[in-house]
């Protein structure tokens, strides 16, 4: 088994004081990332001041709590970790961070506790390692990481746009960038891009209905 997985991807060594500050260095990361996040819902814009203009017209705010976002920075973790197990710890380590501390900023400067919200966070926190090791085979070569790309490529698709039985409407600039940056982060070549661009745009219309992000 570990020479059929090896042939898809081969782990890379990397010693464990370098892989301690990585993984250190992701998890402080997701930590600014989360106040971040939660200080830019409780923000109010004043069209007085210059750098509030383009975080209101950007919607960062809106797009910070979206999870389109916060899947193409998981798949960067994972894909580009040295192996599946660096890929699952690091992912974790990210979300175990930005779930923290957005949770603590929200009760100590908002004032509530949003329990409820949170308990999906923290599950996707406990699931995604193994989301992360998915994610590190589609980076590597055969059939099986294009069949993954496909998956991964069909959940970007339904996070950056609105799609219907007849139509595909596009969320916004930040949401193209966040489809084209997914489809970079697992070019291999153009004949794989092109097989997990369709297939992951055909996939994502069948998963739609099930998609609870709409």
């Amino acid at each position: 088994m570990k020479e059929m997985l090896n042939k898809i991807r081969e782990p890379k060594t990397v010693s464990k004081k370098r892989a301690t500050i990585y993984t250190l260095s992701i998890f402080i990361f997701g930590i600014a990332l989360g106040i971040m996040s939660k200080w830019l819902d409780n923000i109010a814009f004043d069209d007085t001041i210059g750098w509030h203009r383009p975080i209101e017209v950007l919607d960062l705010g809106n797009f910070f709590s979206d999870i389109g976002i916060w899947l193409l920075l998981a798949l960067m973790i994972a894909v580009f970790s040295a192996s599946t197990v660096r890929a699952g710890i690091n992912t974790f380590a990210f979300f175990a961070g930005t779930c923290v501390a957005y949770h603590a900023y929200t009760v100590l400067f908002s004032g509530f506790d949003p329990q409820s919200y949170m308990m999906i966070w923290y599950g996707i926190t406990l699931f995604s390692p193994v989301l992360a090791v998915l994610c590190w085979y589609a980076k590597g070569k055969g059939i099986v990481p294009i069949i993954l790309g496909m998956g991964i490529m069909a959940i970007i698709t339904l996070s950056c746009f609105s799609i219907g039985l007849f139509y595909v409407d596009i969320k916004g600039i930040l949401y193209i960038l966040i489809y084209v940056a997914s489809a970079l982060v697992l070019y291999r070549d153009p004949k794989q891009l092109v097989a997990i661009l369709i297939g992951g745009f055909l996939l994502a219309f069948l998963l739609n209905p099930l998609w609870p992000y709409h």
